[in-house]
């Protein structure tokens, strides 16, 4: 009988040990991780819009950046040839050199050095038409940057939206109301959230830095327009 009694309590103390110890051990594992990929995945149909906008707008960013940044390339010794060709008399020569020059600069050199002879309002006139419709071609599809930081958070709070609307549709039909399906479904539908505001912000500061390329080379379109007025003022050799 006593031997009995021993053997039960021996038992009745290893299946607790055991039992604390499998405590222990799933206190002590990992907590459960999850991919970038696999959350992405789980966002909906709605991260197929954002995925696509993504996209588009890297390559504005990218085609945009290069074209902006050729524009912005000019030799250093560029205005000073234009100023010895002008000086010298050798108009021809100064419309040669901006003619083989590429860039907005050169082209609106170009066209003042065409108008050389009239009033020197009416150069700086065309001087300033053809910097404007320089200024447009580097501004050109700038605007969608712009359009994706906008609507890209929205298509994320729409995406959310739905999700919240089907995840309580599905509590009212199931009366599952538990904390892990909430919570669950919740986190999965905040992902578009996430993600659109990602998409949007991206958008915005490389919409907004391109914007700031652009006003450097303005800059130097105005200060190389402001040198050729002096240049035409100044006395032939």
């Amino acid at each position: 009988m006593i031997l009995g009694l021993i053997t039960l309590l021996q038992d009745t103390l290893l299946t607790k040990a055991d039992s604390l110890a499998q405590a222990a051990n799933a206190a002590a594992a990992p907590p459960q991780q999850i991919h970038l990929i696999d959350m992405l995945m789980k966002g909906g149909v709605l991260m197929i819009p954002l995925g696509i906008l993504s996209i588009i707008a890297v390559f504005v960013f990218v085609e945009r950046y290069l074209t902006i940044a050729k524009a912005g390339r000019l030799e250093d010794n560029f205005m000073p040839m234009i100023r010895d060709q002008i000086t010298t008399g050798n108009i021809m020569g100064a419309r040669s050199l901006a003619k083989n020059t590429q860039g907005p600069i050169a082209r609106m050199i170009d066209k003042g050095l065409q108008r050389i002879g009239k009033p020197i309002e009416s150069i700086e006139k065309s001087m300033e038409n053809v910097g404007k419709l320089e200024i447009y071609r580097m501004e050109k599809n700038l605007v969608i940057l712009s359009i994706i930081a906008g609507i890209a958070p929205m298509f994320g709070f729409l995406g959310t939206i739905a999700g919240m609307i089907q995840t309580f549709f599905n509590i009212s039909i199931t009366s599952d109301i538990t904390l892990g399906t909430i919570a669950g479904g919740i986190y999965v539908k905040m992902i578009t959230s996430a993600t659109g505001l990602i998409i949007g912000i991206v958008a915005f500061i490389g919409y907004s830095f391109l914007n700031a390329q652009i006003d450097k080379v303005v800059n130097k379109m105005e200060a190389s327009a402001a040198e050729f007025t002096d240049i035409l003022q100044e006395p032939t050799r």
